[in-house]
């Protein structure tokens, strides 16, 4: 089966919730059973962000993505010129402030219909 874009509005939101929900079970097993760190990010198409990470755990996974793409490119000794470095901040800089925009939202009472009932408990523990 070819996959592609789903011309009809409601069945590609419906569809897109399913996949998104299985998808964050997945995360959510992988990292479970396999005691692995996870971060997932996903958009919609209208620009809505949702996430799942261990433990709550988004900024430090990211963090450690980072140091990890850093040294590597170290390692393999590319050289980023300066304005490609200011991009790539840039784009850093820009998903930080939307999971912290998410966060403060959520800490509002808003937009609460993405969470698990684990980051809702996690959630109700920090106020």
């Amino acid at each position: 089966v070819q996959l592609k874009r789903m011309e009809n509005k409601i069945n590609r939101q419906v569809t897109f919730s399913k996949r998104r929900s299985g998808l964050l079970k997945k995360a959510h097993g992988i990292s479970v059973l396999c005691d692995a760190e996870v971060a997932l990010v996903v958009f919609s198409s209208k620009g809505k962000l949702f996430e799942y990470s261990t433990d709550s755990n988004m900024e430090s996974i990211l963090e450690r993505y980072d140091r990890y793409l850093y040294s590597d490119k170290q390692l393999v000794g590319r050289d980023i010129s300066q304005s490609e470095n200011w991009v790539l901040e840039h784009a850093k800089l820009k998903a930080r402030v939307e999971v912290l925009e998410k966060n403060k939202r959520n800490f509002m009472g808003e937009d609460l219909d993405s969470l698990s009932s684990k980051e809702l408990q996690s959630l109700e523990q920090e106020h």
